[in-house]
């Protein structure tokens, strides 16, 4: 996009609020945290919320998804949190019924990457696409789409923790903190410039369940200052350095382990 592109964006939003629609994983548990924040308190006057996509975490089987969740917390915190995300199911605790409540339109989705999905945004004229712990990779098509850019929230300092499950890395490693970055979506994973960063601090023996909700809700309060600034025409973003870069798949067993040797709980 030219300089001249951007500046005569920059005059537009000076008097309309900035298009955003938001994609997303349907997470009762955690995910749903950062919108309970943001719905709540994002400037209504500077900000236009014009579709949330909710979609499948894993786009697979639930006996798959409880298989993974119970490798991964062990059988009495697999059987806490499935208590505890049986109770949210019972009092219709969602991520769509936070949207249709604030009056957000909810925009369908079997793949965010379809074209019928893409045609179907298109019309919506979106701003700035958000990724909210979307668990699709966006697509040169998607990433298209919207007038200024695709950004995406991480709980991880980048291009250090990259892939899944940051906080947990984080807290494995001993880190003083998690880093919440807002940075902009590219063809190549979490590689896209770093647009602002949050640091949320870490407790010597901490549990990942606080770190996790905590970075969602100051992420969310982060998002809404970094989608505020974009409409008043801030959109600088820091190239990454991918020299020192490295990526984190879902954690193991074995991982879960080293993680409560080091005096952390899951939940």
């Amino acid at each position: 996009m030219s300089s001249e592109n951007n500046t005569n964006t920059a005059v537009d939003h000076a008097t309309a609020p900035l298009r955003v629609l938001f994609i997303t994983e349907d997470d009762p548990l955690y995910v749903i945290q950062f919108f309970n924040v943001f719905f709540d308190e994002y400037p209504r006057d500077n900000l236009h919320i014009i579709g949330t996509t909710v979609v499948d975490a894993f786009h697979e089987p639930i006996w798959k998804t409880a298989w993974r969740m119970f490798r991964f917390y062990g059988l009495i915190d697999f059987i806490r949190l499935s208590f505890r995300f049986i109770r949210v199911k019972l009092q219709g605790k969602s991520i769509s019924k936070e949207a249709t409540k604030h009056g957000i339109e909810l925009v369908p989705a079997t793949s965010i990457n379809d074209t019928e999905y893409l045609e179907r945004i298109s019309t919506l004229a979106p701003d700035v696409i958000v990724s909210v712990a979307a668990p699709e990779i966006f697509r040169k098509g998607i990433l298209e789409v919207p007038n200024l850019k695709c950004i995406n929230i991480h709980s991880g300092r980048l291009p250090i923790y990259r892939g899944m499950m940051p906080n947990f890395w984080q807290l494995l490693h001993g880190e003083p903190h998690a880093t919440i970055t807002i940075h902009e979506m590219a063809a190549k994973l979490d590689a896209g410039g770093i647009i602002q960063t949050l640091e949320f601090p870490l407790k010597e023996k901490d549990s990942l369940d606080r770190v996790i909700v905590g970075t969602k809700q100051e992420g969310a309060r982060l998002m809404i200052d970094v989608l505020t600034s974009i409409g008043k025409g801030n959109l600088d973003a820091t190239p990454l350095d991918m020299s020192n870069a490295s990526y984190f798949s879902f954690p193991q067993p074995k991982d879960v382990k080293a993680l409560r040797k080091r005096g952390h709980t899951m939940l």
